[in-house]
């Protein structure tokens, strides 16, 4: 008679699971069998609830093909362990239970450094489950997801550590027929581990899997694997060649549309040569991966132990090409490093004029000083956001100095007399006090730049700096001539900094002023690009609106001024945000630190590229380095833990947002950074009462509502998200609302479809949230969906 799938409607012998044609999984009734303790089987657990009176539910950690695995605690034993859920339509089968008891015994003689623990086989009236030892770390899928291709020999690291532990286990007799990098486990101290060898199938035995069963993932089955074919250890080596493949190039050598279509080119396909699509990989080690994946397994290697040799000698000339290769990175993609011998914060210059109305004189005065002195190669220089909070502070100099991780601080005052201006200064040792160098300017007041640059390099020389001669001529560099411009500029700036929607439109009135009185006056038309560029940031316009007019100001300053790295990082951020253009936008940033290796917002910015791109290291790197020149800067601190929530470090991330939320307890930002760590940890209580705190503080903003209908989505409160999401959809009739922002909570809502729908239409309106869409936790679920594969290529991101 046979079975007819339900999705193709292909017939089947009746002894198979799954459709010939399509691959769906099949149910034959003639051939099921039901037990008496799984009339009503569970498809999956919520968090705190208990299992079989003995494992409470702490987090889901994943699901697959079999079923749903947790994190738990055995409360007898006082111990937190993995507990997978097999799917009710597998668990029901009484052959199948009788199967997994058999092959589970088989698992547990397996005690191996590189091999998760197995346990038991469960079972309640309601479940049957496998418990398991409970790694803390990440799945090397994931991490690969993460950051693209692994370095060579952190590859060739983990594939020794899989092929010993493959070693034990087959000496035992025992064949995984599931391997694949979402098996693969690295923990928190590195240590390879592989996981799920409860259906694994011994050499020795015969009949315990049916025949006919395709067991196995297609992205990494062999061949025989493809049709159902006895197994054996090379299976196992092929599946180890596609994991080796994926580490080094950042794919899979065979996709489909269809798990059957994936396995018969498994079957019938030669890969692709992982060289071309890796070219800095060593040939051997295409020709060990090529070896691993023959279609014939008679042309693959004959044991595990014989890769784990060849890898071996590739690995002792690893080191010298590693070298090579990180060198040609280095000179092609990363920064000048800074090597530091001085370091000074400008203290904001005092106002002791009679009327004291010099307040944005003297902040324009010390912002002038430190921009001059941050092209110093030699010097470290404090950020403006960092000693800004030292006005008008009766603080001892040695308090500041320390507290700035600097060894000078520079004190001054500005007294001003109708066109007459007198500025006082002083250089201070922060060790012992003592004054390094001091002096006073009577001038008149057109000379004020004069009075900057010779402050900036008598500073200079104090130190024992060796001034080049291009570092002269910039101390000398004069933004305009025009005083009244460059008075308007810094009132600007002043409004700029304050970070609200009121604070920006003044702040546009303003440096559109100084361009009035001085239409070359390039620094004010990077203020116009930065006035864009946050606006659209924060969703105040439409991208369309905010981001093209902030290009176009911004290349006008670099055709004014091509030395100016302020509007160098201006242009990379436009590039990184709005145009995904990310090779533009690496360039622009290398020459803004080129020009300016101090400039704190540069840095800043390019942690943000990096960590898009995967590169969580140097992301990290970079922004704890724009967290040196600007220790304590609110954005600085939260887009650190931003850069954390990238690599996927949440304790971390956690840590620094906690500090950020003592840096400023009134701003908003990091209670909104911290929901998503929260989230991702199971921790929803948590997640949503900082949801909440960031929408009291940001007085009710539409996009503090999003997060927190996305945290009471997460923690399952669906009435509670709807609600607020369609308060969402009613305002963007009116104003601008992120469809990425949207998305995010239908994902958690689990409607996948309007989830990709809105992501694309983020794509359409180019919503500068997607910049982050490789590396987010949070779009996992749609990562195997070939529509966000599409969009993921579309945006050259993959």
């Amino acid at each position: 008679m046979g079975v007819k799938c339900p999705k193709c409607h292909h017939n089947n012998p009746e002894d198979t699971l799954f459709c010939g044609k399509c691959g769906t999984r099949l149910s034959s009734p003639a051939k099921v069998e039901m037990t008496k303790t799984f009339e009503t089987p569970k498809e999956e657990l919520t968090r705190g609830a208990t299992l079989a009176n003995r494992y409470e539910i702490i987090e889901e950690l994943g699901k697959g093909g079999m079923g749903r695995v947790y994190r738990v605690e055995d409360t007898k034993l006082k111990q937190e362990i993995a507990l997978k859920l097999i799917k009710p339509d597998i668990a029901k089968d009484k052959k199948t239970i009788e199967r997994f008891r058999n092959e589970l015994k088989l698992a547990r003689n397996i005690r191996h450094k590189n091999v998760c623990g197995m346990y038991d086989l469960g079972e309640t009236e309601a479940a049957l489950f496998i418990t398991m030892e409970y790694i803390r770390g990440e799945d090397l899928k994931s991490l690969i997801r993460r950051i693209g291709q692994l370095p060579i020999g952190k590859s060739i690291s983990i594939s020794k550590q899989i092929c010993e532990g493959l070693v034990e286990a087959h000496s035992l007799g025992v064949v995984h027929r599931d391997l694949k990098s979402s098996n693969i486990m690295i923990d928190e101290d590195g240590n390879v581990r592989i996981m799920d060898f409860g259906i694994a199938r011994s050499l020795k035995e015969k009949g315990i899997t049916a025949a006919g069963v395709m067991i196995g993932t297609p992205e990494y089955m062999s061949p025989e694997q493809a049709e159902a074919k006895e197994v054996d250890k090379k299976t196992d080596i092929y599946s180890l060649g596609v994991i080796l493949y994926e580490m080094i190039t950042g794919r899979l050598p065979f996709e489909g549309d269809t798990p059957l279509a994936i396995a018969m080119k498994h079957k019938g396909e030669t890969a692709r040569s992982p060289k071309d699509l890796n070219p800095q990989i060593p040939d051997i080690l295409g020709e060990i991966i090529l070896k691993c994946m023959e279609k014939k397994k008679e042309n693959r290697y004959e044991d595990v132990a014989e890769i784990n040799s060849d890898l071996d000698e590739i690995k002792q000339s690893l080191t010298t090409f590693e070298s090579a290769i990180h060198r040609e990175k280095l000179e092609t993609t990363t920064v000048p490093e800074m090597s530091w011998k001085y370091s000074v914060a400008v203290l904001p210059f005092a106002d002791i004029s009679p009327q004291k109305d010099q307040a944005y004189f003297c902040d324009g005065m010390t912002d002038d000083i430190i921009t001059k002195l941050t092209k110093l190669q030699e010097l470290k220089v404090i950020s403006r956001t960092s000693v800004m909070r030292y006005k008008n502070t009766d603080k001892d100099i040695r308090d500041i100095g320390q507290e700035l991780n600097v060894n000078t601080i520079l004190e001054g005052s500005v007294q001003k007399s109708g066109d007459y201006i007198r500025v006082n200064a002083q250089l201070i040792n922060v060790e012992d006090g003592f004054h390094l160098w001091a002096e006073t300017y009577d001038r008149e007041l057109k000379n004020v730049f004069e009075i900057q640059s010779d402050l900036a390099e008598n500073i200079a020389r104090a130190l024992k700096t060796n001034l080049t001669i291009e570092e002269k001529r910039g101390l000398n560099k004069n933004p305009t001539d025009n005083l009244e411009a460059y008075n308007t500029y810094l009132v600007g700036r002043h409004f700029w900094n304050m970070r609200t929607e009121e604070g920006f439109q003044k702040s546009l009135e303003l440096f559109q002023k100084a361009i009035k009185k001085d239409p070359t006056y390039a620094l004010a038309y990077t203020g116009i690009a930065d006035y864009f560029n946050l606006i659209g940031y924060y969703d105040l316009v439409p991208p369309r609106e905010a981001f093209p007019r902030a290009k176009e100001a911004a290349e006008k300053a670099i055709d004014l001024d091509e030395t100016l790295a302020e509007a160098h990082a201006s242009l990379a951020m436009i590039q990184t945000w709005y145009e995904w253009d990310w090779t533009g936008a690496k360039s622009s940033f290398k020459r803004a630190l080129e020009l300016n290796p101090s400039y704190v917002t540069a840095h800043h910015w390019y942690s943000v590229w990096l960590g898009a791109m995967g590169r969580h290291d140097e992301s990290i790197a970079t922004i704890k380095r724009a967290q040196e020149l600007d220790p304590t800067s609110l954005i600085i601190s939260t887009t650190l833990g931003g850069m954390f929530m990238f690599a996927r470090r949440y304790d971390e991330e956690i840590e620094e947002l906690h500090r950020a939320m003592e840096l400023d307890p009134a701003s908003y930002i990091p209670h909104w950074y911290i929901v998503y760590p929260y989230a991702f940890k199971g921790l929803y209580d948590e997640a949503i009462a900082h949801a909440q705190k960031a929408l009291s503080l940001s007085g009710m903003s539409s996009r503090m509502k999003g997060v927190l209908s996305l945290a009471y989505a997460c923690g399952g409160k669906i009435t509670e998200a709807k609600k607020l999401l369609n308060e969402l959809i009613k305002l963007a009739k009116t104003k601008y609302n992120s469809p990425y922002g949207l998305a995010l909570i239908y994902i958690e809502l689990n409607e996948k479809d309007r989830a990709l729908d809105l992501l694309e239409k983020a794509y359409e309106e180019h919503d500068h949230w997607l910049y982050q869409i490789k590396v987010i936790e949070s779009l996992d679920s749609l990562r195997s969906e070939p529509r966000f594969k599409a969009l993921l290529k579309k945006m050259g991101l993959e």
